[in-house]
């Protein structure tokens, strides 16, 4: 057997050079989010089948890499469906993993629980740019926390991360599923229907108006309620005070609460009043997100330059209560790690403030007694703060020193046997 030297499909290996932004990004998240008081947490990355496909994943359901019984567990000769040889599966995402957790260790936890939790996720789907099937996560989310301070605080503390890790002139897009529903409502759509209709809808940048008309229609769904839908959605686009609109054609038709809008209101003002210049906040009613658990507030990164989203989440209050029949209010923020991580190395970023770096290249048959100085003296220079790397020197010395300055030595300390002699 042939082995192979290529990752498996859709996967990939991560190189030292793209490493160590990964390894900066996650201590600038890691750090920031930690100053707004959400703390590390960590869950296996399988899970049990039951749970993942516990229909909130939505459309990565169907994605789940399936992990075999084991022993005596796995009965192939009897097995009739993928349920028979499988009871558990690699985690698609790290909603489902946070919320098992949450139920499980409630008691021990404070209230409100602010998390943080970054790791990989599998999903067996198409690898697109900036996506592969393994991919990290980074989420933070707040459990137990019903007031719209959780979203204020989960925009906050994303936009700030995103910051600092040098991103400017991105969009937060804002929306609210209660607020699709009730448009849904009052075209006359039917609660059943509204799913469909929202993922019609989610396609508008793609295909333009008509050509979310021509789907719905398509779809069967009638004349009159597909124009007075697309033209709700087309109006609150194009209004310089949506909400003022909502307000005339929602709330007083009795489509919508009242405090729906409040709270709306009030994240835009608290987010406004507390951002900085670097990033834009905006009500998108074409916003729905794929998610079928959200219930509430919905939001997305909109990065101008990756020409999509990079990151995005919302509140899903009824989530808890599958694994605990108590409901328990949750909100969540997720950056796109992976795309960040691209757009980082397209755009050529170094590493800041990092120490000197130093190349000790020392010639082949140097004694022992030196040798050990010479550990000695790099020890020395790296509790000083100093990065210092050994390495013995190669034939063609001039290349091996290429190589090392392109991976940000700047200095290089040669050590020969001859100068013992001397």
């Amino acid at each position: 057997m042939t082995l192979s030297k290529k990752p498996v499909t859709g996967m990939k290996d991560i190189l030292p050079e793209e490493m160590e932004i990964r390894d900066y990004c996650i201590s600038v998240i890691k750090d920031t989010y930690g100053k707004f008081g959400f703390t590390s947490i960590e869950t296996p990355c399988i899970e049990n089948l039951a749970n993942l496909n516990c229909k909130a994943g939505g459309e990565n359901e169907k994605l789940i890499f399936r992990i075999l019984k084991r022993g005596e567990k796995l009965d192939l000769a009897n097995a009739q469906t993928q349920d028979d040889v499988s009871d558990g599966g690699l985690r698609y995402d790290l909603t489902v993993p946070l919320v098992r957790y949450y139920s499980a260790h409630e008691a021990e936890l404070p209230n409100p629980f602010k998390a943080l939790q970054m790791g990989s996720v599998w999903r067996a789907d198409r690898p697109q740019k900036g996506r592969y099937r393994q991919f990290m996560q980074c989420d933070i989310d707040i459990l137990g926390e019903a007031s719209n301070l959780a979203e204020i605080e989960l925009i906050l503390a994303t936009t700030t991360t995103l910051g600092k890790l040098g991103f400017s002139d991105f969009k937060i897009r804002l929306n609210d599923r209660q607020i699709l529903k009730a448009m849904a409502k009052r075209a006359g759509f039917e609660e059943e229907q509204y799913d469909e209709v929202f993922i019609i809808l989610d396609k508008l940048d793609k295909i333009g108006e008509e050509g979310v008309k021509e789907e719905l229609l398509k779809a069967g769904y009638s004349d009159e309620s597909v124009k007075t839908f697309v033209s709700l959605v087309t109006d609150l686009q194009n209004a310089k005070e949506p909400v003022k609109l909502m307000q005339e054609t929602l709330v007083e038709k009795g489509f919508l609460d009242a405090s729906v809008l409040e709270g709306f209101d009030e994240i835009i003002e608290a987010v406004t009043a507390s951002k900085g210049d670097f990033f834009d906040l905006e009500f998108d009613p074409t916003l729905v997100r794929g998610m079928s658990y959200y219930t509430g507030t919905i939001f997305e990164i909109a990065m101008p330059q990756y020409g999509g989203a990079c990151g995005g989440g919302g509140r899903y209050d009824g989530m808890v209560g599958k694994f605990t029949g108590k409901q328990v209010p949750a909100c969540g923020f997720s950056i796109g790690f992976e795309r960040i991580i691209m757009l980082l190395l397209e755009n050529g970023f170094k590493v800041p403030g990092k120490g000197e770096k130093t190349a000790y290249l020392i010639e082949k048959g140097m004694p022992k007694d030196r040798i050990s100085a010479i550990m000695k003296e790099a020890q020395d220079a790296r509790a000083n703060g100093s990065i210092v790397l050994i390495a013995m020197m190669n034939k063609n010395k001039k290349f091996q020193k290429e190589q090392l300055t392109a991976q940000g030595y700047a200095e290089f300390k040669e050590f020969y046997v001859e100068e013992l002699k001397k």
